[in-house]
């Protein structure tokens, strides 16, 4: 072979490698994006049936008064769903408030079809927290994950009874960490994590779960008509509620037993007494011998402090009336008129 045929020879070979190589460069993309897909559908996978045989399904029938026009025929049901997921052995469960407050009857179906009555044990319409319970053999309890093991942008998966269909799976990323939800009792929800899992309802009460099949939150709301904007209840918030209403059957708090509203302060007396906030909590009325009435707080009053924390609002307020208060001795600051005064009140247990 002469130097021009082995040029040519050489030349040749070099470009048949430049066409493997470059046919397996346009498949290496195509393969890892399956790869990707594969190993996302296999974490789903392995999540969902981690935890859904600790799903159940909810059914229950609250009482309807009838309203003023026509006779009046006694109570009736109205029937209701959601979903929840079994935490122990022996079958407490947990599940939203609003899915089971003041029901007459609770029935709940696992998910291999067998249908128990439920007993409620308590529940918490100020963190939307129920426990209910059935006696039944062979329950398989979900495992609880962490609260603070939870980062933004991390897959989840939300699993109920979305309009009946039970045991439904969707699939998601954590949107956000420390959201505050109001719950139907008017508090502040803190600590809410806000997920694009779809819910509907009927999802109300499921467990939120990461990709290892720990439950992180349980599900509790979506905003209408948005898409994508949807939030749990923290696992911590509800081992905390859980294991309160197991003992007690309620989640004690204290009250000082007044109404008020947020208002702003005059700037002259922020500026004057150096205070950190701008704003605080008309007083507008009390309850018959509360404990801030007791305390010296009088209507007109702008409450600014509490147990030596600023509150800006009401909301401020309410975190800091935890049951640790109950009984003891807390400062209060307001303002009145132009004067700052400093009071005492010692919070009673709150039975609401």
């Amino acid at each position: 072979m002469d130097m021009l045929q082995e040029l040519e020879f050489l030349s040749n070979e070099q470009s048949e490698s430049q066409g493997v190589q470059s046919h397996r460069d346009r498949l290496a993309p195509a393969q890892m994006g399956e790869e990707v897909l594969d190993a996302y559908s296999r974490a789903v996978i392995s999540a969902a049936e981690r935890v859904s045989p600790s799903v159940v399904y909810i059914e229950v029938a609250q009482p309807v008064t009838n309203g003023r026009r026509g006779p009046a025929r006694g109570p009736r049901e109205a029937r209701g769903s959601g979903s929840g997921f079994i935490f122990t052995p022996d079958g407490f469960i947990l599940t939203n408030s609003h899915v089971v407050h003041n029901a007459m009857r609770i029935d709940v179906t696992v998910m291999d079809g067998r249908k128990y009555q439920a007993d409620l044990i308590g529940d918490d319409p100020d963190t939307d927290l129920a426990v209910i319970r059935i006696n039944a053999p062979n329950l398989v309890p979900a495992r609880l994950g962490e609260a603070q093991q939870i980062r933004v942008g991390q897959l989840v998966l939300a699993i109920g009874n979305p309009y009946g269909f039970q045991y439904s799976v969707t699939a998601g990323v954590v949107s956000a960490l420390g959201r505050s939800l109001r719950s139907q009792s008017g508090r502040l929800m803190d600590a809410v994590i806000q997920t694009d899992a779809a819910l509907n309802p009927g999802n109300s009460g499921g467990p939120l779960v990461n990709s290892r099949g720990e439950v992180v939150g349980v599900n509790t709301a979506m905003i209408l008509p948005a898409q994508g904007i949807c939030f749990a209840t923290s696992i911590d918030t509800a081992k905390f509620v859980a294991s309160r209403l197991i003992r007690d059957g309620r989640v004690s708090r204290s009250y000082i037993g007044l109404a008020g509203q947020n208002v702003p302060l005059p700037r002259r007396i922020v500026r004057y007494y150096d205070l950190p906030v701008e704003s605080g909590i008309l007083v507008v009325s009390f309850e018959e011998n509360s404990p801030a009435k007791r305390g010296g707080v009088s209507e007109g009053d702008i409450i600014v402090g509490f147990a030596e924390q600023p509150t800006k609002g009401i909301d401020d307020l309410h975190k800091l009336l935890t049951e640790d208060r109950i009984g003891h001795k807390s400062s209060l600051v307001v303002i009145r008129g132009a004067q700052k005064l400093n009071l005492e009140v010692v919070p009673d247990e709150s039975h609401k």
